[in-house]
């Protein structure tokens, strides 16, 4: 199974409906320890994806990486606070990664790659490491997990499944951490038993992915929808 145009367009609207539908639970835990406008902003930055894919003068995307790329470029544009800048830089650096028209598409491995060029990017902007309590806690254990999967054999949907309990497991462990970056960590001690909402709208990301590649496979997720 590789990475088309049709699957980066159902990973970003699978992403789109998990914002529309957690975006309260985001901004709820962005109030304990954020400016409290997390879920806010990305919910009114996915919408504008979404008009930017489907409105009357949007352009075909060439390809997997248009999609990705334009997908950056609008929450760049469109969404104020760290998550614009953070996750739009993510996505372009994602839509780079994966190659061009004309040549092969990307596989499962070539596809983790680019995953890791959207970390690199994530980590580039924020200068934040594991334990920081930040999206970089929930992305590296969700692309350990992934290039894990796919070494041992696993093709696109297993290891997108296996990103998405990585991320899962990461965003919870933020909980104990006290933050070192980001507006959160202004609050010192008083940060530590919170789930930071940057991890877990990164876990919502590639939970997405989990449920637009099982279902391009034709195969059914973890709870058998």
């Amino acid at each position: 199974m590789d990475v088309d145009t049709r699957l980066a367009e159902a990973w970003v609207r699978a992403i789109a409906a998990a914002v529309e539908r957690e975006h309260e639970r985001l901004t709820e835990l962005d109030s304990a320890i954020g400016d409290g406008d997390h879920g806010s902003n990305l919910r009114r930055g996915f919408a504008a994806v979404l008009t930017a894919l489907d409105g009357p003068d949007a352009p075909a995307p060439a390809g997997p990486g248009t999609v990705l790329t334009r997908t950056g470029s609008t929450l760049i544009s469109k969404v104020g606070g760290a998550s614009g800048p953070i996750y739009g830089k993510a996505f372009r650096a994602i839509g780079a990664a994966l190659p061009q028209p004309g040549e092969a598409p990307a596989d499962a491995a070539g596809f983790g790659e680019a995953l890791a060029a959207g970390l690199r990017a994530v980590r580039e902007l924020g200068k934040a490491e594991p334990g920081d309590k930040t999206v970089v806690d929930a992305w590296t254990p969700a692309l350990a997990a992934y290039r894990e999967a796919v070494a041992g054999g696993a093709g696109l949907p297993e290891a997108a499944e296996a990103a998405a309990g990585g991320a899962e497991r990461g965003a919870l462990d933020t909980v104990p951490l006290q933050a070192r970056k980001g507006r959160a960590s202004y609050l010192g001690p008083r940060s530590v038993g919170h789930q930071d909402p940057g991890a877990t709208s990164t876990a919502l990301l590639f939970r997405a992915l989990a449920e637009a590649t099982a279902a391009a496979a034709g195969t059914p997720g973890p709870s058998g929808s």
